[in-house]
């Protein structure tokens, strides 16, 4: 029966990621320019605001351009989404209930899916061509590296439990689909530590901002990559906040569950 499901979810993948280079080439095009201009211009800026040697805040100017690459190159997987707004925003949130396949796994399947095409034509070039860009892309060691997927892993299993508790409270109250999205997508780039990182940050907000969620999608396996954390307190922190998470998505969900299909048309 596991067998049976994970073939499913399989199939999702590779349909969705399929759907996508066949309905979206051109936006992925365009998308790819959009980003590498966006890393370019991120590069540019730190090595104007950094000094080449020596340390600030704990990291060197190399240990930030690495980081900076690398939140670029993984950023579907930093910044997750499920496509569950999508669903409810097109009407179709109701048919996913008849579908053979729980609903999480459809969605979390979907958004592997999606992100597929864009971490082959533009991320994993990208990786390649880092030391054009005077970047050196490699983990700090080749145990920082797996560190470093362990800690993906469990920043996307935080990122899809968000994405529902935001789903939920976004039919609880009854707000648009897309107001929601953007007050989300402006506290997870703030907050996680994608653009800036948290130990750059004045005042020493950053310390206290590690230990909230948002951090554990993008500084935990970011700093774990460039060796500016210790992984065992970064790991452990996106654990506890994996196991706190689910259960509030998941009651959250069986709570707005029938509110939920029945916005969904």
């Amino acid at each position: 029966m596991m067998f049976i499901t994970s073939h499913k979810h399989l199939k999702t993948i590779i349909m969705v990621a399929t759907r996508s280079l066949d309905d979206k080439g051109w936006v992925l095009v365009g998308g790819s320019v959009l980003r590498l201009l966006r890393v370019v211009f991120l590069l540019s800026l730190w090595r104007m605001l950094l000094p080449e040697s020596g340390e600030v805040s704990g990291m060197t100017r190399n240990a930030v351009l690495t980081y900076t690459l690398i939140a670029e190159v993984f950023a579907g997987q930093i910044s997750v989404r499920t496509g569950l707004d999508g669903a409810l925003w097109r009407g179709d949130i109701a048919n996913r209930f008849l579908r053979p396949v729980g609903i999480y796994g459809q969605f979390i399947a979907e958004m592997f899916g999606s992100g597929l095409p864009n971490l082959i034509l533009f991320s994993l070039p990208l990786f390649c061509l880092a030391p054009l860009l005077g970047v050196d892309p490699l983990p700090e060691s080749a145990f920082a590296g797996v560190l470093f997927l362990c800690s993906l892993v469990l920043g996307i299993a935080i990122g899809a439990a968000f994405d529902f508790i935001f789903a939920s409270f976004m039919v609880l109250l009854e707000q648009h689909v897309y107001a929601l999205t953007q007050i989300r997508d402006a506290v997870s780039v703030l907050l996680s530590g994608a653009i800036i990182p948290l130990a750059l940050m004045p005042w020493g907000i950053g310390d206290f901002l590690t230990f909230l969620p948002f951090a554990s999608l993008a500084s935990a396996p970011l700093r774990i990559y460039t060796g500016t954390g210790d992984p065992l307190f970064l790991m452990g922190l996106q654990a506890f906040w994996a196991v706190v998470l689910w259960p509030v998505a998941h009651l959250l969900w069986n709570a707005n569950r029938e509110r939920l299909v029945s916005h969904g048309g």
